[in-house]
């Protein structure tokens, strides 16, 4: 089996206090054993909802994914977002203006991955726990600024 046949696990998540209010993302990535080797947060605004934040983590991890050039070709999605997670399978309309443009650059991302496989996953809070960390660290950051 060769490196770019195995699956990796992408994680994101996104946070807003007040919703809209101030937000954090986060996402992380682990190969296939279930090592984490890559992990961000990041400020997403201070009048921003909770959606745009989970989408922020999306595209976080993604541009991360593509990033590292190909090597990863296999991937798992998964987020706490049930919304997130539909609307990027295609079984929800994007309606809001503001995560169609995020909607969007996240397939975009997927387009520029060229992957041979990609799932998307929901998953309950308690399995998202990095993620969930690492989008309230993201918020913490903007708290700073």
């Amino acid at each position: 089996m060769t490196s770019s046949s195995l699956t990796y696990k992408l994680f994101f998540d996104g946070c807003s206090k007040g919703n809209p209010g101030i937000a954090g993302a986060g996402a992380v990535i682990y190969n296939h054993f279930n090592k984490e080797i890559w992990s961000k947060s990041s400020f997403v605004g201070k009048k921003e909802t909770n959606n745009v934040a989970e989408y922020s983590g999306l595209i976080l991890g993604l541009e991360e994914v593509v990033e590292m050039g190909g090597s990863i070709r296999n991937l798992i999605i998964k987020g706490d977002s049930k919304l997130v997670i539909e609307q990027m399978k295609g079984n929800y309309k994007v309606n809001s203006p503001n995560l169609l443009q995020l909607y969007k650059k996240a397939k975009e991302l997927l387009l520029k991955g060229n992957f041979e496989s990609i799932d998307f996953i929901h998953v309950y809070r308690n399995e998202n726990k990095r993620a969930d960390e690492l989008s309230n660290l993201g918020l913490v950051l903007g708290l700073h600024i």
